[in-house]
Parts: structure tokens; sequence; C-alpha cells
């Protein structure tokens, strides 16, 4: 009877496994307004996708700032520009909970846009969220500037302010926001980079690196609710 029981889980983590894969596949197709069916499927998805993952232990790893450390760098003196053409830096939202994430459109988290609208909208004002279009996994943002802020708005309703497309990932392309968020050289103790679309990052209101959050942890869960409130 074990040896069945162990075979049954052996077959349905296979088959779990198999579905992540395909969840975070790529897609030929370049992004418009409007999902493509394999998009709607990954938004209908996504809900099982979190809990397997959270299941399995994979792309949940939370980890925080010690304590008393400050950044070496300001991460306010950043510029970045907005996929709408203008030049700012985080330093237009000091003095309020700033959430970094690396984002995609054809990705099996791409669902999080909701979450992240939600705590964007719940929060009225004092969290701000800045997502960072990324086609580093798996070219899975292949649209333009232009596409991604379209189906961004009309298939998730985002308000929060969305930077045009940029790399994430370490190398001579990485950009110099995720180089401050990536170098504890910089923000004072973390080393991780994005590992996957919709990783995220906790400043606070002096500018502090405090949260390193990996994809499969949702925006509305309360690993980010308790990182909120410190």
């Amino acid at each position: 009877m074990r040896k069945i029981f162990s075979i049954k889980v052996i077959v349905l983590t296979v088959l779990v496994l198999a579905v992540i894969s395909w969840a975070c596949s790529s897609s030929n197709k370049l992004q418009t307004g409007n999902m493509s069916g394999r998009q709607n499927m990954l938004k209908s998805f996504y809900p099982v996708l979190t809990k397997v993952t959270r299941f399995f232990g994979v792309n949940n790893r939370v980890i925080n700032a010690p304590n008393k450390t400050s950044p070496l760098a300001s991460v306010f003196d950043i510029p970045f520009e907005l996929n709408n053409g203008d030049t700012v830096s985080l330093k237009a939202w000091k003095g309020k909970k700033i959430i970094v994430v690396n984002t995609a459109s054809d990705c099996g988290y791409t669902g999080q846009y909701e979450e992240l609208q939600a705590l964007y909208k719940n929060n009225n004002g004092e969290v701000v969220i800045i997502g960072f279009p990324a086609n580093d996994f798996k070219e899975q943002e292949k649209g333009s500037n232009e596409e991604i802020a379209a189906f961004c708005k009309k298939n998730y309703g985002v308000e929060f302010p969305i930077a045009m497309k940029a790399s994430v990932v370490k190398g001579k392309e990485q950009h110099p926001l995720f180089a401050w968020l990536s170098d504890p050289e910089k923000n004072g103790w973390n080393k991780e980079a994005p590992g996957w679309n919709f990783s995220k990052y906790v400043i606070d209101e002096s500018g502090n690196l405090t949260g390193y959050f990996d994809p499969g942890v949702s925006p509305l869960g309360k690993e980010i609710s308790e990182a909120l409130k410190k």
C-alpha cells in the first residue's frame, strides 16, 4: 500500500512540475492590449500555481534585512524612466513604503498584477508599487512599452507606476536600481537579484531595503503585510 501511495505522489509531483514548467515557458506572441488564449489560461491558473508552489516550497523565500542595516548608497539618487517617458527617482515617494517588482505579461505569475493593484489601491497612497517589465526570463515580456501599458491597464486595471522595460538580472545590462537592490555594497545587506518574474523588494520610508520576496510570495499574503508594518 505504501509503495502505491509513493508512486501516486511521484506521478502527481511530475504532473505538477510539468504544469509549472508550461506556465513558465515562453510564448512567441507579442503582447497587445488583449489577452491571448494562453494568457487567459495563465490568469485562471495563477491561484492554483500559488498553492502548488507553496506546498512544494518553490519560489517562496522571504529574506528580511538584519537589524540596524543601513544602505551604503542612497536608492533615492537613482533615476529611471516611466513608460510615459518621464524621468523620476524614488525620491518622489520618500516617506512612503515602496515595493519594486519585476513584471512580465506572459508568465504563470502575471495574475499578481491584480493583487499588486489591490494592494496599491487599499493603502490609499501610503504604499507605492513600481513595476519594471523585463524580458529576462524565458522571453515572457516581448511587448513594447506601449503594448505593456495597454495590457496592464485593460486586463488588470493597473494604476501604479510602470517603468520602461529593462533588464533586472546581474550583468552589464542590469538596470541601476536593480543593481542597487542586489548588491550588498550598495543596499547594505542583500545580494539576491530577481530569480524569476515578480520578485519583490520592499523599501521603507527612509530608503532602507527591508526585505526580498520570491515570485511565489503573494502581494496580499501575510509576509508582505508584515513587512509593510515594520
